[in-house]
């Protein structure tokens, strides 16, 4: 069975293989040991609840109950931009009309933004290869949703995930050569590798401050804006099916989309369910993200689950896994109804 909990420092190495793993193009988890070590410190003082609100930094993973491996890991940023500038690329239209010769024209235009200011973040999700099958993937990802549902009172008003963006199959961004390269003249991984350090004034210092035509882009790179890396796709499906939205945003570097929605529109907060809960026979319930409801010790499972007189009727392995004589258990479906 996998589990997803919080994160403690006693999981350095565990999150250091698979920040070995994930590769190029996701700044948020860098195999460097002391960022990951001081990252893991913030995430206990996260959940603690002793951590400034500009440095909290839930991080999860999740647990393979049999061997004690950790196959995954994912993250929330409780707000980004507070401590230092958080860039992103919003995509608007520029009109340009001439009634001298008959000429209306609008021209899609790139804007540098800070507009995510303040904002919470889903970020960090990477799953192992090993165990990308049935519903690890679900768990993983919605499981972050199901602790904003459960602490709302931590977040802002708005939560958003940068997607990773297209790349090509030997690896290069077509958005990053046909933009950011002109600006920053080194290669895509030199400045992914600056941004996952926190070295990020570079971007003010390098990037201009004026809407870019996206007409002077290469047709690759045109063609790329929005659209998502082929092993970040499913990620987004299963944002997407939770209530967050493309909205014109772009990550700065490879052109990937980010989704967006209001705490209050996510179907976690919407349609999750606290009750105490009791094992049982699950019979026929339906497949449901069962959470443990305490931060200090919040913990997710895949289980068969049904409501029976107000209470959650679990498997003695998921009852065991989640601990949840000890606390009310947060639950929905696994996957959203048609």
């Amino acid at each position: 069975m996998l589990i997803v909990r919080n994160a403690t420092p006693a999981d350095l190495e565990g999150v250091l293989a698979l920040a070995h793993d994930v590769g190029p193009g996701m700044t948020t988890i860098k195999p460097d040991r002391a960022a990951l070590n001081a990252r893991l410190e913030i995430a206990a003082a996260s959940f603690a609840g002793t951590a400034a609100p500009a440095e909290r930094d839930f991080v999860f993973v999740a647990e393979d109950t049999r061997t004690g491996r950790l196959a995954g890991i994912c993250a929330i940023k409780g707000a980004v931009g507070l401590d230092e500038p958080f860039y992103n690329y919003r995509l608007g239209i520029l009109v340009h009309a001439s009634s001298e010769v008959g000429v209306f024209s609008r021209m899609e235009a790139l804007y540098l933004c800070y507009d995510m200011t303040g904002c919470a973040e889903l970020c960090s999700l990477y799953l192992h290869p090993d165990y990308r099958s049935g519903v690890n993937g679900r768990l993983l990802s919605k499981s972050r949703l199901l602790f904003i549902a459960q602490f709302p009172e931590l977040f802002p008003e708005t939560v958003f995930a940068e997607m990773r963006g297209f790349q090509k199959p030997d690896g290069t961004s077509p958005f990053w050569e046909s933009l950011g390269r002109h600006f920053f003249k080194m290669d895509f991984d030199t400045a992914d590798d600056l941004c996952g350090n926190g070295r990020k004034n570079f971007i003010a210092q390098l990037m201009p401050r004026h809407p870019l035509y996206t007409s002077f882009l290469s047709d690759e790179a045109r063609a790329a804006i929005g659209q998502t890396h082929v092993h970040t796709t499913p990620a987004r499906r299963l944002l997407e099916q939770e209530g967050l939205r493309y909205q014109g945003y772009l990550d700065i570097f490879d052109g990937g989309p980010v989704l967006q929605a209001r705490v209050d529109e996510l179907r976690a907060s919407r349609d999750s369910v606290l009750a105490p809960a009791r094992a049982g026979e699950a019979g026929q319930g339906a497949m449901t993200l069962a959470a443990r409801a305490d931060m200090a010790r919040f913990r997710v499972v895949a289980t068969p689950a049904g409501m029976v007189d107000g209470e959650l009727v679990l498997p003695a392995p998921a009852m065991e896994a989640l601990d949840a004589r000890a606390a009310p258990v947060r639950s929905m479906a696994l996957n959203p109804s048609t």
